[in-house]
């Protein structure tokens, strides 16, 4: 499969890339790194290519409206994020911005040319996962529940999304983003690396993609802002955490929408977060700082040492004093 794009106003192609359309284990995993700084145009990106893949970190910024053109010749599966922060955003020091204003979707997309209007003063992370259609079925079987409907559309050759909207990139999402961008390892370790974070990736899109958007309704960009502070906030007072009626009324969002929208976009309940604040908190005064018992159980918020033992031992199944030197 090949595939390549290019920014307006640039001769040179961003990429250009012909992938094997065969997947091939062990094959080796060359890499890229591609940076612009011209005129209106701001842009570092890094490529990772492999029998079969290809994958893409991009950031950029554009001072003009601005077009990209993209072509893909072949069959291709795609595991596509956007990120995005406008700059007034970002002038307010909203650093969570970038990520809670984020889409993603799995596209099959076949022999085809775009061209995508990018606007001018907003920051864009763009990471994209292209892979064959012998790679994509080599992860997940081809007669899989998860995505027949999704498969109809493949073998009928018709350009498809899983999901008929882009959904919010949840937290896990980000994480397994995060470690494939900032992975230390070379050679065959950051193959393997690789394989193992895309297969985990597209579980993650699979399951919310799957969900028939119910969450997609409950959870909007500006309520994940939202819940990005609720979350920083009881990091700040988990010892003393206010109540989910304060902490609603603290971020803006109605407590139905904070507590179902904590647990689908952290994986956690808002109880459970605080208990494993506490808790993470409590074992690092106990081993590195050699602290009492009672003085970490009131240290973490805890009224009663025999409450604060009972809570510790159910969270790591050992009581504090184990944990003492």
């Amino acid at each position: 499969m090949l595939i390549k794009s290019r920014i307006e106003g640039l001769s040179d192609w961003l990429f250009e890339e012909n992938v094997p359309d065969a997947y091939v284990p062990n094959y080796s995993l060359a890499e890229k790194s591609v940076s612009i700084q011209q005129g209106a145009i701001s842009l570092a990106n890094k490529q990772f290519t492999s029998g079969g893949l290809f994958l893409m970190h991009s950031e950029m910024r554009f001072d003009t409206p601005t077009s990209i053109y993209t072509e893909v010749n072949g069959e291709t599966i795609t595991s596509q994020f956007i990120f995005y922060k406008k700059a007034a955003e970002q002038s307010k020091g909203k650093s969570n911005a970038l990520y809670g204003r984020s889409r993603h979707n799995i596209r099959y997309i076949p022999t085809t040319s775009t061209e995508h209007e990018v606007k001018e003063g907003i920051d864009y992370m763009y990471f994209l996962i292209v892979l064959s259609k012998d790679y994509y079925f080599n992860l997940i079987d081809r007669h899989s529940i998860l995505h027949e409907d999704f498969v109809r559309e493949i073998e009928q050759g018709n350009y498809t999304s899983f999901s008929s909207e882009d959904f919010f990139v949840t937290l896990e999402m980000r994480r397994v983003i995060d470690d494939m961008i900032t992975c230390k390892q070379i050679g065959e370790l950051k193959r393997m690396h690789t394989e193992a974070r895309i297969l985990e990736l597209l579980m993650y899109q699979l399951e919310q993609l799957g969900g028939n958007g119910q969450e997609q309704e409950l959870i909007k960009g500006d309520d994940i802002l939202k819940l990005e502070q609720a979350r920083e906030l009881l990091k700040q007072r988990y010892a003393a955490p206010p109540t989910q009626k304060d902490l609603s009324r603290a971020v803006g969002l109605n407590e139905f929408k904070l507590r179902r929208g904590f647990k689908e976009y952290f994986g956690i309940t808002v109880y459970d977060f605080i208990t494993r604040l506490r808790m993470e908190k409590a074992r690092k005064l106990l081993i590195e700082e050699q602290l009492p018992i009672a003085e970490v159980s009131s240290f973490v918020g805890f009224s009663h040492q025999n409450n604060f033992s009972i809570a510790f031992k159910k969270y790591f199944g050992l009581p504090p004093s184990e944990f003492k030197g």
